[in-house]
């Protein structure tokens, strides 16, 4: 199993927690950015930098992705991705988006695009807080735990 991240917008909590599950479970985390990032040395953290562009990085995980393969990413249109490849998908507050929930989350984003298009002032999302934080590291080992009671790594 190897974990993807969407890492041009993803929370540096969220970063610093990968890292170190990598170490310690001895998993490939690989960040996907059309910038350059400085990631930890270590034999399982890499970075790959990919041309700028709408959605080049979203391109290239999903390219990369096999079966059984986590993507760390709030992009929706990327989840929608991973999971029709048979990848899961994990916000970075905790949530995993799913067969069940996705159609939804897509509507939903369609929807508060049309809004903004048409100038409402939608806001945006909470501040990244403690809560976020020890959601997703929850979430995280959670399915690492079941991957690898499955025999899955």
């Amino acid at each position: 199993m190897q974990i993807w991240v969407d890492a041009d917008a993803c929370p540096g909590a969220v970063k610093e927690i990968l890292y170190r599950v990598a170490e310690r479970r001895r998993l490939p985390v690989t960040l996907v950015a059309n910038q350059l990032m400085r990631v930890p040395g270590s034999r399982f953290i890499r970075a790959l930098q990919v041309p700028s562009g709408p959605d080049v990085a979203d391109a290239e995980i999903v390219a990369r992705l096999a079966p059984g393969d986590l993507v760390v990413t709030g992009d929706i249109p990327l989840a929608a991705q991973v999971l029709e490849k048979g990848g899961c998908a994990l916000n970075p507050r905790g949530e995993f988006y799913t067969k069940d929930n996705i159609a939804q989350q897509l509507t939903m984003r369609a929807f508060m695009q049309e809004l903004r298009d048409s100038g409402v002032d939608t806001g945006g999302p909470a501040a990244y807080g403690q809560s976020d934080r020890q959601q997703f590291a929850n979430a995280l080992d959670r399915h690492l735990a079941r991957r690898l009671q499955a025999g899955n790594r």
